[in-house]
């Protein structure tokens, strides 16, 4: 990697910062599209061709809100898609479900009541709730500071299909201090009963969407999407100003040496992440899936960069193919080890049904503190307090640093570096284990089979030494084109041209099949029907492994 032409400009980087610190950017409003305007100036500057899209997408802007416990006024907010009560308040009895996990819901009865919940509001409590039959939910903040959500379940705009899965339930957000007392009254045993109101601006309307493409190699080749959320809630100087920093002082530095790539870089300025639950990405993922499943090599997505005490370089999401490149950029640029720790199920990850190996999202992190977060991004995250002081100069420049050697490699390595032995190696694992578990009720041992094909030819491909134009352009289709199939087993259920749920996800979901049987008794007597899934799921697996090794074996061809 270059030295001295790739070094960020820290006076650059705080110049974005402020410039950012100056609107309030809730996704769909003029003020969102103004500062759209200046990165698109930008990237002008940077030599990018650039368009500014809109596109329609289902947004909610939380507005005013009441809590009135016994008459009462407590200090509140209510959230994004909270069903909104308009001029009618609603009331019930309050019921405290601890965390408001499923095993805290079980055996209460909560229906027409509001539930008390521990925490930060999140999309999870308020599928459960609705499910149960709460009027509402009242969240009790970590600390003193209310935490601005999107609770939705639905995975970007939704459809006809799954609106139905979109909150029912009025949602409020009281402090820590409050909630403690409300808490003590329901342990002994006395009622307390709770006036919810919730001013929600939910429903479509139009979103920018910034694409910036620098394609040196020519038109219809190969790039590496760059992407991050432009929307904010409140001035979000941290979040995500400090990322859309990285992004511009990033794209700025690689144009200038783009005589040196392999392939295009593609920047993406999404809107709709905080009050549409991602929905600039899915809508640009179900739009250009062609053109994304023929031409995306590698999505790398930036979030909340430059945070002040963000020390913890360890923990940043990567998928299993990419973990080598992070770990050996992390360990250069800081000296700490990368955990290469799952992709949770958010970040503007839309594009795994495409089949598109990721990485990052949130980069830098809070060290562990005495109070439980949701996130490790700092007490102001998500509040009126992310503003420019919560910016610490060095840290933005060394994230900055990091996300630069890991573009400059991916634009810039003759053969992509996607290291499938390491995927075979976590996929082996799963599998091994579910022969154990599964005794003689179903055979899988075809994929066994198809793993250690797996790790064979992704291996031979990592060693080969003859790296011919020819070879080289080989390899990397052969790479792409495995991906499609096994990143989508990695990280979806398996529909590539719908978006799963923004619900938390287990590792592997596409053998959650083979997991259902597996966790029966042996003379359970709903065997059968669990076969028939497993059966399915097998299949599907074995397919995608089929179809990966083949596309594989291409690349080997002489």
């Amino acid at each position: 990697m270059p030295d001295l032409a790739l070094q960020p400009d820290r006076e650059r980087l705080m110049a974005h910062i402020r410039e950012f610190a100056r609107r309030v950017k809730l996704s769909g409003t003029p003020d969102e599209l103004e500062s759209f305007h200046y990165l698109q100036a930008q990237m002008d500057s940077y030599g990018y061709q650039t368009q500014l899209l809109s596109h329609d997408a289902f947004i909610s802007l939380p507005g005013e809100a009441k809590v009135e416990i016994e008459g009462e006024s407590l200090r509140c907010i209510t959230h994004s898609m909270s069903v909104s009560t308009a001029a009618a308040a609603i009331s019930g009895d309050l019921a405290y479900v601890g965390e408001g996990t499923e095993a805290d819901f079980a055996g209460k009865d909560v229906a027409g009541r509001i539930v008390l919940v521990d925490g930060i509001a999140t999309e999870e409590v308020a599928a459960l709730a609705s499910a149960a039959g709460a009027l509402g939910e009242l969240h009790v903040s970590p600390n003193e500071h209310l935490y601005e959500m999107c609770v939705s379940p639905v995975w970007g705009s939704p459809s006809q299909h799954t609106r139905t899965q979109l909150p029912k339930t009025v949602i409020c957000t009281i402090a820590n201090e409050d909630g403690v007392r409300l808490r003590e009254t329901l342990a002994r045993g006395e009622k307390v009963r709770a006036t919810l109101a919730a001013e929600v601006d939910t429903g479509w309307r139009k979103t920018p969407l910034l694409v910036a493409e620098l394609q040196p190699a020519g038109e219809n080749k190969p790039f590496v999407l760059f992407s991050g959320h432009h929307d904010t809630w409140h001035f979000g100087v941290m979040d995500n100003g400090g990322a859309n920093a990285t992004m511009l002082e990033a794209a700025r530095l690689l144009a200038l040496r783009a005589s040196d790539w392999q392939r295009g870089l593609r920047v993406c300025f999404w809107s709709g992440h905080s009050h549409g639950r991602y929905s600039g990405s899915a809508w640009y993922a179900d739009e250009y899936f062609d053109e994304l499943d023929r031409r995306c090599v590698a999505h790398v997505n930036v979030d909340s960069t430059g945070g002040e005490g963000a020390s913890v370089l360890t923990n940043s999401g990567v998928i299993d193919e990419l973990r080598s490149l992070v770990a050996d950029v992390i360990e250069r640029q800081t000296g700490q080890k990368h955990a290469g720790r799952r992709h949770g199920r958010a970040a503007d990850q839309s594009f795994w049904g495409v089949g598109i190996p990721s990485m990052f999202g949130s980069l830098s992190h809070q060290p562990p503190g005495p109070v439980k977060m949701l996130t490790a991004l700092g007490w102001w995250w998500h509040t009126p307090h992310d503003t420019v002081e919560h910016i610490d100069p060095d840290n933005l420049s060394r994230d900055t640093r990091i996300v630069l050697e890991i573009l400059w490699r991916l634009l810039t390595e003759p053969v992509l570096p996607l290291d499938y032995t390491i995927y075979a190696d976590a996929l082996g694992k799963q599998v091994t284990q579910l022969r154990a578990q599964l005794d003689d009720r179903i055979d899988i041992s075809v994929l066994a089979n198809a793993i250690e094909e797996l790790r064979i030819n992704a291996k031979t491909i990592l060693e080969t030494k003859d790296l011919s134009p020819a070879r080289t352009a080989r390899i990397n289709a052969s790479l792409m084109r495995a991906g499609r199939h096994l990143v989508p087993l990695n990280y979806t259920s398996g529909e590539r041209f719908h978006h799963d749920s923004a619900l938390p996800h287990p590792a592997w979901p596409s053998l959650e099949g083979l997991r259902a049987l597996a966790k029966l008794p042996m003379a359970s007597p709903e065997t059968a029907f669990y076969a028939v899934h497993a059966r399915q799921a097998r299949n599907r697996v074995a397919h995608a492994l089929r179809e990966a090794n083949a596309a594989l074996r291409v690349a080997l061809e002489d």
